[in-house]
């Protein structure tokens, strides 16, 4: 074992062998190990070991790993859960680069609990890499290595693809898919006692040979290091399809926050992947199909360019042709459902389509060419063929069902591959029923480099995240926070503020207009004569609300009173407000009409502060319209956040209502980043909701947050609607 390099290089590209638990029995996790290890191209020198045996089928059986000739770069260990910390232990005492756990490392009921603790303690004061417990190995295609104990396909699937996953059955789903691509590694993580998915798709990048990466995570382990491979991964144009399962549990802030309530589940997973650039896919078919797509090699076509990655703007839409009028506005529908674009045609595409097309049939796009049934193969190629050389298409499919054709007809192949020898954007075929698709077929296409996507929605969503790969913004997503001497200040002045005990209602609005987000203007009061002198300074109608520490949700104590007009509409407010929940109000001006949202942090476990913008008001939490990210955000990151979310509709004009100000509410969600930057220390969350956006710009109305410290009250403007005229 070469001790200068990186440990979990020498795992993943072994060059010997220690197989702990080897077993002639037929069908055995030791036998198939065996047999799996030797069919490593790579060769590498196997050391059998079993106390059992002298021999096994004429190969020398050592009885530990401290009897081999070497210290091995690998110890597989197929051996019973109550043997494995000794077995570990022996790997670790004669210097054994590495290990596999295939068994689940269970708790023996009988014995002292915290086996996987101990094993990861093992190996951690070692510096060993550990697969597993509980997965299926690895393989290293790229590098000619079988380290598994399950049998699967040989030779195994060679390709651009790395795939990390804590899931053995997908790891062994994928091996054998028979689809249009293979692996340079992939790798069953299992339970990652000691080593994070995040560290094998680190090493993955190395490869030369890897251009996508897939991961399929149930949780974050190393999100620190996950994040630099993801950034890695968008630097180098290298696409990331991740499938996650399970969630991730917000924080203490989830019962105080409506921030917390919206960045519960999946928040962190969708932060992830806005800030990375990551295609986020919902199942294993969409995954199957968008690995495919990516295998191919071919980029969707930019906008106004030539096709390929080259020319200028956008990556456009796509374009589809069909044979059957009822599936082309099925996938229509289907494309829209899912937010995939069609490509607008130019006026010389649809002259071209004109002059093929049999007569009553409209060029469009979606295109339906069945008519007469004639000349079919030249008709599907040449509608093929213009729609690819439309400058506004970034990828074009044919969708037909591509089922067995009796007569032996196969100019929908032939009509597909020859259109896509005509250009550099990718072509692929669209199936709708897979158990529908001819193998014959679908195996020709493939070999000739033609996707054939499995199923309308995971086909049309993997066409979506082609064109988004090559439609990535050229502006970072994430910025570096400002390290300049007022910055500086303002941060020390709000962290010894937020350190030295509950900031009251007024304090927060100062809060926020530091950090450059505007607020209603707002006074806080501790008796009845200084409500009436703050009412009077801020000018009638007010709002009045209490603001006595620990209320989490003022709104639903009846703390909240508005549109006062006067004097005497103030002061029998104050007084019901102070006899039932206490003395301390804040007074501010009402807030315009405006569409409300949300803006607010929430703590997540793993990748800490997230920042959360969705539609707003005191259901907020009941809305599954919104967006989670990663702070900081530059103000351009913010714009295309809003602007991917439903709720950016309302900010266009809804029902006649004027635009809002779009540019101030990326900047507030900019700003507001920085804050979170800044203060996240001392915050488990933060609400501003509403802040109401119109036409004039934005405004703060109402603001929450809750400090890090479990024992300490929460301080807030309470979570609700506050509009009305202010004068």
């Amino acid at each position: 074992m070469n001790e200068a390099a990186d440990p979990l290089a020498v795992m993943l590209e072994a060059r010997s062998v220690a197989l702990v638990g080897a077993s002639p029995r037929p069908g055995s996790l030791g036998a198939r190990m065996i047999e799996e290890v030797g069919k490593s191209a790579g060769a590498p020198r196997r050391y059998l070991v079993n106390p059992r045996y002298d021999e096994i089928d004429g190969v020398r059986c050592f009885a530990s790993v401290s009897a081999l000739p070497e210290a091995v770069d690998l110890a597989l260990l197929a051996v019973p859960d109550a043997a494995l910390e000794g077995q570990l232990a022996a790997a670790v005492g004669v210097g054994v680069g590495a290990a596999v756990i295939f068994g689940s490392a269970f708790d023996d009921a009988r014995g002292e609990p915290g086996r996987r603790d101990r094993l990861a303690a093992i190996a951690r004061d070692a510096g060993m890499p550990v697969c597993g417990a509980g997965c299926m190995g690895f393989v290293n295609v790229a590098r000619g290595l079988r380290a598994i104990g399950y049998l699967e396909p040989d030779p195994l699937p060679a390709g651009p693809v790395a795939l990390v996953t804590h899931s053995g059955s997908v790891f062994s789903a994928l091996l054998r898919t028979r689809r249009a691509f293979g692996f340079t590694v992939a790798v069953s993580s299992g339970q990652e006692l000691v080593t994070p998915a995040a560290a094998y798709a680190r090493y993955a990048l190395t490869l030369p040979e890897t251009k996508v990466l897939a991961l399929v995570l149930e949780a974050i382990r190393d999100a620190t290091l996950l994040r630099t491979v993801l950034a890695e991964a968008n630097a180098r144009d290298v696409p990331v399809v991740l499938l996650p399962a399970g969630t991730s549990a917000a924080a203490r802030s989830l019962v105080a926050a409506h921030s917390g309530a919206l960045a519960a589940g999946d928040g962190a997973w969708q932060a992830l992947a806005s800030a990375y650039g990551v295609h986020r896919v919902g199942d294993l078919a969409e995954l199957a199909d968008t690995l495919e797509l990516f295998c191919a090699g071919r980029r969707a076509g930019r906008a106004g360019g030539a096709g390929g990655a080259g020319g200028a703007g956008g990556a456009g839409g796509i374009a589809t042709v069909h044979d059957s009028g009822f599936e082309r506005a099925h996938v229509a529908d289907v494309a829209a459902s899912v937010g995939v674009p069609f490509a607008p045609l130019a006026d010389q595409t649809r002259e071209r389509l004109a002059a093929v097309l049999d007569p009553g049939l409209e060029p469009g796009n979606p295109l339906d060419v069945w008519g007469t049934g004639r000349d079919s193969e030249e008709l599907f190629t040449e509608s093929l063929a213009a729609l690819a050389d439309d400058p506004g298409v970034g990828a074009v499919a044919l969708a037909v069902d591509l089922v067995t054709e009796y007569d032996g007809d196969d100019s929908y192949r032939e009509a597909v591959l020859a259109a896509a020898a005509k250009t550099d954007k990718p072509v692929v075929v669209l199936a709708s029923i897979p158990a529908a698709i001819d193998p014959a077929a679908a195996t020709r296409l493939r070999e000739a480099g033609v996707p054939v996507l499995e199923s309308t929605r995971s086909g049309l969503l993997a066409l979506g995240h082609l064109l988004a790969q090559s439609d990535r913004p050229a502006h970072p997503a994430r910025v570096d926070h400002p390290a300049d001497a007022s910055a500086a200040d303002r941060r020390s002045r709000w962290t010894a503020a937020l350190t030295s005990g509950p900031l009251g209602g007024a304090d927060l609005f100062a809060l926020l207009r530091d950090y450059g987000i505007p607020t209603v203007e707002a006074r806080s009061a501790g008796t009845r004569a200084a409500a009436l002198a703050s009412a009077a300074a801020i000018g009638y109608p007010v709002a009045l609300k209490t603001d006595e520490p620990g209320i989490a949700h003022k709104s639903d104590v009846g703390g909240v009173r508005l549109n006062l007009a006067g004097p005497a509409e103030l002061d029998a407010a104050y007084a019901d407000l102070a006899a039932r929940l206490g003395p301390r109000v804040t007074v501010t001006a009402m807030a315009g009409p405006g569409v409300e949202l949300i803006l607010g942090m929430a703590r997540d476990p793993a990748l800490g502060p997230l920042i959360v913008v969705g539609a707003g008001g005191v259901l907020a939490e009941y809305q599954a319209d919104h967006a989670v990210a990663l702070p900081p955000l530059t103000e351009p990151a913010a714009a295309g956040l809003i602007a991917r979310q439903r709720f950016a509709r309302l900010l266009d004009g809804f029902r006649g209502a004027a635009p809002v100000d779009r540019a101030a509410v990326a900047a507030a969600v900019a700003a507001f980043s920085a804050l979170v930057t800044d203060l996240a220390d001392h915050l488990d969350g933060f609400d501003v909701n509403p802040l109401i956006c119109s036409p004039s710009g934005i405004l703060a109305v109402d603001a929450l947050a809750v400090p890090t410290h479990e024992d300490e009250k929460m301080y807030h403007f309470p979570s609700t609607l506050v509009t009305g005229t202010s004068e």
